[in-house]
């Protein structure tokens, strides 16, 4: 058979219709049949429950809270932040209500007119340097979209002046030479006088002051001469009216006898 399987094959390129393969034994699958409904109540009731702990894991171990590392750009705004804060002795925090950007624009270029600049910062930043810093007490103003508006000197009048017309923007508070001012406190210190006029007053007080103390030192010796004077004018009426009367003595002494 192989041998003429051989021949055919290399006669005419034959092929046999069929190829014969044989296969395996079929595998048996058997269904697991389902839990009969008491076995499954007896497994539930017979279950082992540990026993709960009488302090609460959560109470004996503290929570890990995860430490975020600031970004290169954060610290660069914290870093602004610090050196916007110690630079400035006037430093007032604004609500922005929606205002426009061509306002916004228009507001900042009069207040530079004055040396009073407008700044930007997040929430986010200002309360984490504020936090360890003496003005850890402005940290309630900052909530919602907020403007701080800074100076190197306290230039409260100016400011007020400036946004007297603008009501996009509304003052919360500031914080002056190291002084915690609300919005009237900044009101009341807009009203004070200038530094020019506060030296100009002190120094005219001194001056009369000076003049005062001279008129004083003056006044004793003056008083004490013309007290001297009146008693020398004194002293002298009174001894030229005892010649007087000893001349008028000695004349009646001379005179009665001749008579």
């Amino acid at each position: 058979m192989a041998a003429l399987c051989g021949r055919l094959l290399s006669c005419g390129g034959w092929f046999p219709p069929h190829q014969v393969v044989r296969h395996g034994s079929k595998a048996v699958t058997r269904h697991r049949k389902p839990m009969h409904i008491l076995r499954q109540k007896l497994l539930a009731v017979t279950e082992y429950i540990p026993p709960k702990p009488a302090i609460p894991e959560r109470c004996i171990k503290a929570p890990k809270k995860e430490v975020q590392e600031p970004s290169g750009f954060e610290k660069l705004l914290r870093r602004e932040v610090e050196v916007t804060f110690n630079e400035n002795k006037m430093i007032t925090v604004f609500q922005n209500n929606s205002i426009k950007s061509e306002d916004l624009k228009l507001l900042r270029h009069r207040l530079l007119k004055h040396d009073i600049r407008m700044k930007f910062f997040p929430n986010q930043i200002l309360r984490s340097y504020l936090g360890n810093t003496k003005y850890r007490n402005l940290l309630p103003l900052f909530i919602g979209r907020n403007i701080i508006i800074v100076s190197k000197e306290p230039k409260a009048k100016e400011l007020l002046q400036t946004l007297r017309n603008t009501t996009q923007i509304s003052l919360l508070g500031a914080c002056i030479e190291d002084v915690l001012f609300s919005r009237q406190g900044v009101v009341n210190y807009s009203r004070l006088p200038g530094m020019q006029v506060v030296r100009g007053e002190i120094v005219s007080g001194l001056t009369l002051m000076t003049s005062q103390t001279c008129q004083l030192l003056q006044s004793g010796p003056v008083h004490l001469a013309a007290l001297l004077e009146q008693y020398l004018k004194q002293q002298s009426e009174a001894a030229t009216g005892l010649k007087g009367t000893e001349s008028l003595e000695q004349k009646e002494i001379q005179g009665s006898p001749a008579s």
